[in-house]
């Protein structure tokens, strides 16, 4: 029986009854409450995990969830495990950036190791870039990791005890009668007449002398953990320090006893209930205020010490943000007169209010898009803040497999109502990204490298970033000189204020894309044919899309509406290769067993050394007749390369990819795509007929169902059966989509 079947069964009250005391477990277990003296003991035992400023704490949020490596074909990227959110199911997590988040990483390392935030984290980058997803997945790993043992966050209220509990009244001077260890922290409410909370969640810490927070934290592993300004030098908030004050005039100095009505109390992240994580939307006002207490509520309640006392509460998003993150949303859409007052909240971690200073720990972060960006820079007062201010870049993808993803997930069966072709996504990908291509600066290269760069087109570019595929028509050493050199051409204008991904089609728009595909009544499935007819209908609104203004450029960059051509053309081979390799007219192990016996006569050849012959077992040359046939098949020494040096361009390429994949066997077909490629092709030629005659029979059975092929041969209706079951299984397609994609690679490439 499941726990929901046995939930299912016991009475309600029952029921009602174990969760109350899930709930009452819970709470103990996680100490939510607690005399002074107890957390004193926690921060003594562990001072690195409950002496922690913000920085520090989100910058540990980080490392608990890890990282892991990406490979890529310009090198290995780290990525941040905090970004998949697998902690809430990948809802919303973010795809991609692994560059942006290693930027933010370490300008966050940075604010630790000075002991204080003393920058505002700006993220600039065009519409649609990530940008409010990158805070989200911050903000959701905060959430989730106070709600740890290792990522409790404590804050402190005074407790002031009825006169049931001190035998001289509610004043001072009298002594606890009951009070577990001295301490009112654990009190009934009847037993308390009131409690004062804190709304800037000051540091428990901050009740110790300073030299004695000093001396604590001293005691921490340096290597994990440094005490930051707020922790070793800050003060208690105006009205904490106040109420302090009060209690130790009282009280004669007697420090134990001002402590005894300290409540510690543990507090969670988070951005619904605006607690330490806030978002602020533009608008023209200063993000903190106050009122006096007195005004609009009685304080009858309090000591005679306190009441005389004219004390505020603070409200604001600074305020409800202290001890975690603010986000400003769209910074600088702002008039700049309403966040100047940034400037020194940033670099002095404090706000000015009408009664006071208010000082903060907490981590600012702000987006924009370039042109408000860029307007900024040009009015004066930018250089006051270009040192409060630390700018991390946020392009849009350039990698479509990787952009692919976003859209895989987003356009689900379940939420478009429709079965999702294959290729639908990866279809919209490639023509975002094609968008984004920026024409290569021949001139920032060496003389060789520079011929090379300036041939490639958008499509090139786009191969090159995805999966290090050289183009073809390069000899050897050209692939090889150009394949060295991506991390480099990725990173040709980064520099520049006119980056590439800095324009380009945005991920929302595509989204609306293919939402609209999905209605499309012509298509009874999402196809990438019903996604390619809205790109038709999308580059037609000149006016409405700034990329679609951009003039083109020599070697079809900015060719938006000749990009489309160039997907429908990529779709006919990805769905033609489908078609082919489901019709099982050859198995896929025969190209693999082929290419093994080519790089092992080719291996031998290189050494000098004889092959045995698996039939004879005699040792024999290597069969030159073999390497040729292979090589004019996959034009291996097309261009000016000669056999020799594609040869043993080949047998370094394995060894490269081996370096990379240590203990593995090589993959033929992913070292050598192209070269797959080129043999089924070649084969395709030699039974072209017969492909043909297959894809129309397959159609006419979609169309008019079985019965259609009632007069054709027996091999050749088991071939179409062949077809469609792998075409289903193996690729994805229901028989809509499949008749879909058959009859458009028919109309377009076999009649």
């Amino acid at each position: 029986m499941d726990s929901k079947d046995s939930m299912d069964s016991k009475d309600p009250k029952d029921l009602l009854s174990q969760i109350g005391g899930e709930v009452r477990e819970a709470y103990a277990r996680n100490r939510r409450v607690m005399s002074f003296d107890e957390f004193f003991q926690l921060l003594a035992a562990h001072p690195s995990r409950h002496g922690r400023s913000a920085a520090q704490y989100l910058k540990d949020v980080f490392d608990h969830f890890g990282t892991e490596p990406v490979k890529t074909p310009r090198g290995t990227v780290t990525r941040w495990k905090l970004f998949d959110r697998g902690y809430d199911g990948f809802r919303g997590r973010l795809v991609g950036q692994e560059e942006v988040q290693g930027r933010f990483y370490r300008v966050l390392s940075n604010f630790v190791r000075e002991g204080k935030v003393n920058k505002l984290i700006l993220m600039h980058g065009p519409n649609g870039s990530a940008k409010s997803t990158f805070v989200s997945c911050l903000v959701g790993a905060l959430e989730n990791y106070s709600s740890l043992d290792e990522g409790a966050l404590y804050r402190f209220n005074w407790i002031f005890p009825s006169q049931k509990l001190t035998r001289s009244g509610i004043g001072f001077g009298g002594e606890a009668a009951d009070a577990p260890g001295g301490s009112y922290a654990y009190l009934d409410d009847e037993l308390i007449d009131a409690r004062l909370t804190d709304e800037l969640r000051d540091h428990p810490a901050l009740l110790l002398p300073q030299r004695t927070r000093a001396a604590l934290l001293a005691d921490a592993p340096a290597s994990a953990y440094i005490p930051s300004e707020y922790i070793l030098h800050g003060d208690l908030g105006h009205k904490n320090k106040q109420v302090f004050e009060a209690l130790l005039g009282a009280y004669k100095g007697d420090y134990l006893k001002v402590l005894r009505h300290v409540q510690v109390e543990r507090f969670y992240l988070s951005r619904r209930y605006r607690a330490g994580a806030v978002t602020v939307e533009p608008q023209l006002a200063v993000d903190a205020r106050s009122r006096q207490l007195t005004m609009d509520r009685s304080l009858a309640a309090l000591p005679p010490a306190l009441q005389s006392l004219s004390m505020y509460e603070y409200s604001g998003e600074l305020v409800d943000a202290n001890r975690g993150l603010i986000e400003y949303s769209d910074l600088l859409k702002r008039p700049l007169e309403a966040y100047k007052y940034l400037l020194g909240t940033v670099e002095q971690a404090r706000v000015p209010v009408d009664n006071s200073i208010l000082f903060l720990d907490a981590v600012f972060v702000g987006s924009s898009n370039e042109s408000h960006l860029a307007v900024f820079k040009e009015v004066p007062e930018f250089q006051s803040f270009k040192g409060r201010l630390e700018l991390i870049r946020v392009p849009y993808l350039l990698d479509y497999t990787v952009e692919e993803t976003i859209y895989r997930e987003q356009i689900k069966p379940t939420g478009v109502g429709k079965h999702v072709g294959p290729h639908t996504a990866e279809a919209a990908a490639l023509w975002a990204v094609l968008t984004r291509m920026r024409k290569p600066l021949p001139e920032k290269y060496p003389k060789g490298l520079a011929e090379l760069v300036a041939k490639l087109t958008p499509l090139d570019k786009a191969e090159l970033y995805a999966r290090g595929r050289v183009p073809d028509g390069f000899t050897t050493e050209q692939a090889r000189d150009l394949h060295a050199a991506i991390e480099r051409i990725w990173g040709e204008s980064e520099s520049s204020p006119n980056y590439e991904g800095r324009t380009g089609a945005s991920p929302r728009e595509i989204r609306t894309l293919i939402l609209n595909a999905a209605q499309n009544p012509k298509y009874a499935c999402v196809t990438p044919m019903a996604v390619l007819d809205e790109m038709d209908e999308l580059v037609k609104n000149v006016s409405v899309y700034e990329f679609l203004k951009q003039e083109p450029l020599p070697g079809g960059y900015y060719e938006n509406k000749k990009f489309i051509q160039v997907v429908r053309d990529r779709l006919l081979d990805w769905i033609d290769d489908e078609v082919r390799s489901s019709m099982g007219l050859v198995d896929e192990k025969q190209y693999a067993e082929l290419f093994t016996r080519y790089v092992t006569h080719v291996s031998h050849w290189i050494k000098k050394e004889k092959v045995r012959n698996a039939v004879t077992a005699r040792m024999e040359e290597p069969d030159e007749e073999l390497m040729a046939e292979v090589e004019r098949t996959v034009g291996a020494t097309a261009g000016k390369g000669s056999a020799e040096e594609g040869r043993r361009d080949v047998i370094a390429r394995i060894g490269a990819w081996s370096i990379d994949h240590p203990n593995q066997k090589p993959d033929y077909a992913q070292v050598f795509p192209r070269q797959f490629q080129q043999l089924r092709d070649a084969y395709f030629e030699l039974n072209k007929k017969l492909v043909k005659k297959t894809a129309l029979d397959l159609l006419v059975f979609l169309t008019d169902g079985a019965g259609s092929l009632s007069s054709v041969d027996k091999e050749s209706r088991e071939r179409v059966e062949t077809t469609l079951k792998n075409l289903k299984e193996r690729f994805g397609y229901c028989e809509k989509c499949a008749r879909e994609a058959v009859s458009y690679l028919s109309r377009r490439r076999y009649t």
